[in-house]
């Protein structure tokens, strides 16, 4: 599909080079589309649902602002070398100052449309009447550098910045006229560089793959830009369409509503079948099986002769009392029985916890017969004046408490202790 697009795209190009005399290279206009605008008020989706049907790879050019003759021209003979047709949306004050530039877009084929009288970039805000003025101003004074020829002013319209508003899309839809937005720009309104507008044009249309592409006739830079796009254009199969209104004399293109779509859904291109009426009869007189239909007897197996029999699973046996209870190992009884009885135990405890305490006592008894030296004596010499100490401090506090006493009386034990096993 893809390789039958590009031949059609070559072809194309092929047929229009050959209407441009001593420019065989020319890119060309690839056809013109007829629009009628009652049937599609606003195009554009910058802002709207609704472009023009147009197929892949192909290219409306509009040009805003003019005609200023120091550049309008230029864009004029640059577009008039490659045989390219496009779509000049005028400013009234720019055709009362340069009638000539807009007589001169009529000559060359173009299509000329309107863009308010002053060009203000407050129409988002504006009064119904104030835009109304704006609009029919504008268009007067197209009408008025076109002279005898006013007829061929386009009823196609374009708000000045883009800036849309409820009630001048509702003046312009009962007058016939059609608002134009854009596809993608080259901002070339803006401060920047010719190949700047080159670089924005040529990526947003391989980004949309075809569209309005909106420039400016009145900028230099869109004069250094605007050769460059056009073979680019060119040389990667784009088609220029030009766009024209619809008259008496000259039908709408027949169009589908889904080729108003930038890009339509799948479910939108694929042409489904429609679903079938179905007449439903009576129930009562539709023929049922009956049910002996399903009986099956051993005379007539099923499946040429093999019946199939339900697999049996044994069923679970009921639980006997003897399965609760489990034989483990246990310790015996005796291993827990106590000689004697309790007290037998206690007092043979205590028995060998006092034999314990003769022995120590008899151990620190035969260190107190053993000689001293000079050193322990010392430090039992010590011990004891510390001990004596401590008892007259007892014996002078007699407001303390029996349990506090108590208690002091027991820490000077135990340091004895720890002294006399220091001197062992």
């Amino acid at each position: 599909m893809a390789v039958f697009g590009l031949l059609a795209g070559l072809t194309a190009q092929a047929a229009a080079a050959e209407d441009c005399p001593g420019h065989p290279n020319a890119l060309g206009t690839s056809r013109t589309l007829v629009v009628d605008p009652r049937e599609h008020p606003r195009i554009g989706t910058m802002q709207y649902p609704e472009t023009l049907p147009l197929a892949d790879h192909e290219v409306v050019l509009t040009f805003d602002d003019g005609p200023l003759p120091r550049n309008s021209n230029k864009i004029l003979d640059i577009l008039a070398a490659e045989c390219v047709k496009a779509t000049f949306f005028t400013i009234g004050n720019m055709a009362r100052s340069s009638p000539e530039g807009v007589r001169k877009l009529l000559a060359a084929g173009h299509t000329i449309a309107t863009h308010t009288q002053d060009h203000p970039l407050s129409m988002n805000h504006m009064s119904t009447e104030r835009a109304k003025q704006e609009i029919d101003d504008g268009i007067a004074s197209a009408k008025a550098a076109l002279g005898n020829d006013a007829g061929s002013l386009s009823p196609f319209f374009r708000i000045p910045g883009l800036l849309r508003a409820d009630n001048v899309e509702e003046y312009t839809a009962e007058q016939g006229i059609q608002i134009w937005s854009a596809d993608f720009l080259a901002d070339d309104w803006r401060h920047i560089s010719s190949q700047r507008v080159y670089d924005l044009a040529i990526s947003r249309l391989e980004a949309k793959g075809k569209g309005i592409l909106l420039l400016h006739d009145i900028q230099a830079r869109t004069v250094a830009a605007l050769p460059r796009i056009l073979e680019t254009m060119k040389a990667r199969g784009y088609r220029i369409v030009h766009v024209v209104p619809a008259t008496a004399d000259r039908p709408a293109t027949p169009t589908e509503p889904r080729e108003w779509l930038l890009h339509p859904a799948p479910d939108m291109i694929a042409q489904w079948p429609q679903v079938p009426n179905f007449v439903f009869s009576n129930i009562g007189n539709v023929p049922v099986p009956a049910r002996s239909d399903f009986d099956v007897t051993e005379a007539e197996p099923m499946l040429h002769e093999t019946s199939l029999s339900r697999t049996s699973w044994p069923e679970p046996s009921e639980p006997t009392a003897g399965d609760a209870t489990v034989a483990l190992a246990a310790p015996a009884p005796t291993l827990f029985e106590v000689q004697g009885n309790l007290d037998v135990a206690l007092r043979n405890a205590s028995t060998h916890i006092s034999r314990r305490a003769q022995a120590a006592a008899s151990t620190q008894a035969d260190t107190g017969r053993r000689r001293l030296s000079r050193r322990e004596r010392h430090r039992l010499a010590n011990s004891r004046t510390v001990r004596l100490a401590h008892a007259g401090h007892q014996a002078h506090a007699g407001s303390a408490s029996k349990s506090k006493a108590a208690t002091a009386r027991r820490a000077s034990a135990r340091r004895v202790v720890q002294v006399r096993k220091r001197h062992v």
